[in-house]
């Protein structure tokens, strides 16, 4: 992991940032999350699901492994959207509140949905007030 990673996550600014290089070139949707520790501090990175242009499937089970095995306080989800539109879809909505389920469950704090679009834009589903409540 490079070391511009171990930082704390403060703000969805500061995912995206980390983010957008990775995401800039990509063809198809990918999926991760972002592991963090008990002071929000990036300790791993996992790719959960690569899909097509329009969706990745993406299941609870696959984005809790990592956090779980890594000891995770806490996770970030990011995709992309290769249309360059960082505009949740309906989709991304109904995920992200089915993954806040599972993380009360499970007592893994999902502390954001990143989507990231075309040119560093992206879209907070924290800030938009779309996530469940886990945070």
């Amino acid at each position: 992991m490079p070391t511009e990673w171990n930082k704390q996550v403060r703000q969805a600014e500061d995912v995206a940032r980390l983010m957008a290089p990775l995401a800039a070139a990509l063809d198809r949707e990918h999926f991760w999350t972002i592991l963090l520790n008990g002071k929000n501090a990036v300790v791993g990175l996992n790719l959960v699901a690569i899909g097509s242009l329009t969706a990745a499937l993406v299941h609870p089970r696959e984005v809790f492994k990592a956090a779980i095995v890594g000891n995770a306080a806490a996770i970030v989800l990011c995709h992309n959207h290769p249309s360059g539109d960082p505009a949740p879809s309906a989709e991304d909505n109904t995920l992200t509140k089915r993954l806040c389920e599972v993380a009360e469950m499970v007592g893994i704090r999902i502390l954001d949905h990143i989507v990231l679009g075309d040119g560093g834009s992206f879209r907070s589903l924290a800030s938009e007030g779309m996530m469940g409540g886990s945070r």
